[in-house]
This record gives C-alpha cells, sequence and structure tokens, in this order.
C-alpha cells in the first residue's frame, strides 16, 4: 500500500486549511492510500553533522506540501521525495513579486506592478520623489501589497497621496511592490482552479463592503464560467509555474481580463461548496497517475 504524507503549516489552525488537508486524506482513502496528516513541526528534514540531509519521512511515497515553509520543501526534494507542488512552484507563487516576474514578457495579462524598494532601516525616511514615481506611473488609488502574505492580508489601498505615504513607511522593511488599482474590479473577481495544466473549475468572489472579494474577508461566491481567453492563460500560467495545482485569481479589467495573483495551495472549500465539483478527487487523480 502506498503512503502518502499531507504536510501541514506548523501553527496554522484555519478552518479552511484543516477542510483542505481532510478532504485530501478522505479522496486517498477511498483509493486504498494511506494518508497521514502531518504538522510541518517535527523537523521532517534537516541537515546532520557532516552536511548529510536526514529526513524523518523516508516511509512514505510521496507528500502534498500544504506549507510554504521553503527549506523543509527543499531538503525532501533534494532527498529525492515527490512534492505536490515542487518546492520552486511554491516559493515563485509565494512572493507575489517573483510571480509577476516569473509570468512576464509572456503574453500573461498583468496590472502596471513597480516593485518596492529594499529598505533595511526602520528610521529611514522614504523620499517623496520615490513615491511621487509611483503615482505618475500607477495613479491613484495605488495598491500596495506586501510580497508574502494570503487571504488579502498585507493588501492596502491607498486613496491619496498622504495615505501611500502612511503605507509605504509601514511596509518599507518588507518586500513589497506598488500596483495599478483595477477600479473595475473593485470587491469582485474570479478564483480559477487549475489541476494537472487543465482548468477545472471557476467561481466569481464578490464582496459588499471591502475592495478584497476574499471569503475568507467576508466575501462570497457563486459558481461561474470564465471566458475561454481566462482558462487559457490560466493553464499557461501553470505551465509556465511548473504547478500540479493552483489558484489564480482574475481581475476584471474595463477591456479585458488581469491577472491578480497565483496561490499554490489555494483553499477549495469554497469552489467544492459553490460549484459541486470534486476538487480533492481530481487533485488526488491527478497525483496518482504523476507518481
Amino acid at each position: 500500500m502506498k503512503r502518502v504524507a499531507i504536510l501541514i503549516n506548523a501553527y496554522s489552525k484555519l478552518e479552511h486549511a484543516l477542510y483542505q488537508s481532510k478532504r485530501l486524506k478522505e479522496e486517498f482513502e477511498r483509493r486504498n492510500i494511506r494518508a497521514d496528516i502531518l504538522r510541518n513541526d517535527f523537523f521532517a528534514a534537516s541537515i546532520e553533522d557532516g552536511g548529510k540531509i536526514s529526513s524523518q519521512m523516508s516511509d512514505y511515497d510521496f507528500c502534498v506540501y500544504l506549507d510554504k515553509d521553503k527549506y523543509v520543501s527543499r531538503l525532501l526534494e533534494k532527498m529525492g521525495m515527490r512534492l505536490f507542488n515542487h518546492a520552486d512552484a511554491i516559493e515563485a507563487c509565494d512572493d507575489k513579486m517573483t510571480t509577476a516576474i516569473r509570468l512576464s514578457n509572456a503574453g500573461i495579462p498583468f496590472p502596471e506592478t513597480l516593485p518596492g524598494l529594499l529598505c533595511y532601516d526602520p528610521d529611514a525616511t522614504i523620499d517623496q520623489k520615490t513615491l511621487h514615481h509611483v503615482v505618475d506611473r500607477v495613479g491613484l488609488p495605488v495598491i500596495v501589497k506586501t510580497s508574502y502574505g494570503s487571504m488579502g492580508k498585507g493588501v492596502f489601498k491607498a486613496n491619496t497621496f498622504e495615505q501611500l505615504c502612511v503605507i509605504a513607511d509601514k511596509v518599507k522593511c518588507l518586500p513589497h511592490l506598488f500596483q495599478h488599482f483595477v477600479a473595475s474590479s473593485y470587491g469582485r473577481d474570479i478564483r480559477v482552479i487549475v489541476i494537472g495544466n487543465k482548468y477545472v473549475a471557476a467561481m466569481e468572489r464578490r464582496s459588499d463592503n471591502d475592495f478584497r472579494s476574499n471569503l475568507e474577508l467576508g466575501g462570497t461566491g457563486s459558481a461561474i464560467t470564465p471566458p475561454k481567453e481566462v482558462m487559457t492563460f490560466c493553464e499557461k500560467i501553470s505551465i509556465m509555474l511548473d504547478l500540479d495545482y493552483c489558484g489564480i485569481d482574475i481581475l476584471y479589467g474595463e477591456h479585458g481580463y488581469y491577472v491578480c495573483e497565483v496561490n499554490s495551495n489555494a483553499f477549495f472549500r469554497g469552489i467544492e461548496q459553490v460549484t459541486g465539483i470534486n476538487i480533492a478527487k481530481i487533485y488526488v487523480e491527478h497525483m496518482l497517475s504523476s507518481v
């Protein structure tokens, strides 16, 4: 009997995250695959005295990696374990600016995006000339995002130059970016699920009281069939980033669509509920066919 480890974050108590691991476990066990849900708190891989990698997961055939710990994922892959997703794919999606860079010059529609300046000094003052450059390029309002974050956290909207100054100072010592605000997508977007480089499902997310539409922030979801062009470039994104599974957030532009971000471990509870599509089953079948 094959054994699979479903590795989740050491500290996560999020209901959506726990649902995801439990659903995958159910689908594996329906196929007589033993699946263990493990918190990433036991040093699954480490470097021994002398430099050799040791692993606590040698009994498993492969791993569903639902964490973003890049060190353990790299060590496990170097030991020869197959991860879903690959470590490089998780890292590329975890950093929003890296995602945009990876997908640039490839016909993938992104809002205009400027990388934040690197700052190591919390007492440093941001030159207002820098922020005027931001406004000249992307306009107001402007979206400011920390490069690392999920569920809408670390995403801010500056309506005025004064607000931009405050937000930029708040995030200056964190990796971040500045991005054109797509006003026509205020409080709504499309979440697309791609598995094995194939479009699987989509839902429209809406919020009546926030420019962010995340379900975790109070948004609601409904089933939707996106245009073919959206399915096509979402599949292209999955191929470019070498993703086995992902959720891609799409904004409504005035004259087309924009990619907002790519999530390598996108929660699927909401989309399973509103579409009736068994996302966990499709993902499990893809993993078993891959190994």
